[in-house]
């Protein structure tokens, strides 16, 4: 476990820190952090890092790090679990792609949204923790998942990624990179991007588009570039229960 005393967004290429000061070369990284929003609801959350457009807050604009999607999905079940034993008033999802830091290894970021008063209380850090340890006594790294769970990327939706959070709680499926409506109606969304998000997402199977989210002209588009590329454009319908 390492401590870093400055913006963890804005830390970039810490696993080349790792290797020249520790000697340590990390095959995924995880962070614990924590989440702020306008709306203060109390969240835990998961979610991969990059940027679509400008690198507002760290790493390089248009930039994608490569994502852990079996690790994290898996991540936010056991988050979802322990919360509803707990009988936690926190919303469980996962956050699509955003912000930095800048890096070439698989990377998670979890967070206690989404005020200082969570942030100071001992139950929701409690429930990461928890959901963490037992993540990783049974799974060191992407790798040592199921081989037969399908990966996804998503496109369209909103910040929390309601679509994409479902059907990882209720599907045998896990998501990587997901792109959401806002960054698609500013223009920062196109073939290049796609690939990208594709790219950066280890065993990616196919994609989900969250059709309800978007203008039909944009389902169709988006759909016809997947199928020209070979990508499956995968419905909810399509996956097993969980």
């Amino acid at each position: 476990m390492i401590t870093i005393n400055d913006r963890s967004i804005k830390h970039e290429n810490l696993e080349q820190e790792l290797k020249d000061n520790l000697n340590i070369t990390p095959k995924q990284l995880i962070y614990i952090s924590r989440h702020r929003s306008k709306t203060g609801e109390p969240t835990l959350t998961a979610h991969p890092i990059g940027n679509y457009g400008k690198a507002e807050f760290g790493g390089k604009n248009k930039t994608l790090p490569p994502s852990a999607p079996r690790m994290m999905t898996q991540l936010l079940k056991n988050i979802k679990r322990n919360a509803d034993q707990a009988k936690t008033y926190h919303h469980i999802c996962f956050e699509v792609t955003h912000h930095g830091p800048y890096l070439q290894t698989p990377t998670i970021y979890v967070e206690v949204g989404s005020t200082l008063e969570e942030w100071n209380k001992k139950k929701p850090a409690d429930l990461i923790a928890e959901s963490l340890i037992e993540l990783l006594d049974d799974y060191k790294c992407e790798d040592d998942l199921p081989k037969d769970i399908p990966v996804l990327i998503g496109v369209g939706g909103g910040h929390y990624a309601p679509r994409f959070t479902d059907i990882a709680l209720s599907k045998k499926v896990a998501f990587g990179h997901m792109i959401p409506s806002y960054h698609i109606e500013a223009g920062n969304i196109d073939g290049e991007m796609f690939q990208k998000a594709l790219d950066s997402t280890p065993n990616v199977e196919g994609v989900h588009i969250h059709r309800k989210a978007l203008k039909k002209s944009q389902v169709t588009e988006y759909r016809k570039w997947f199928e020209d590329h070979n990508i499956p454009v995968i419905s909810s319908k399509d996956l097993p229960d969980l």
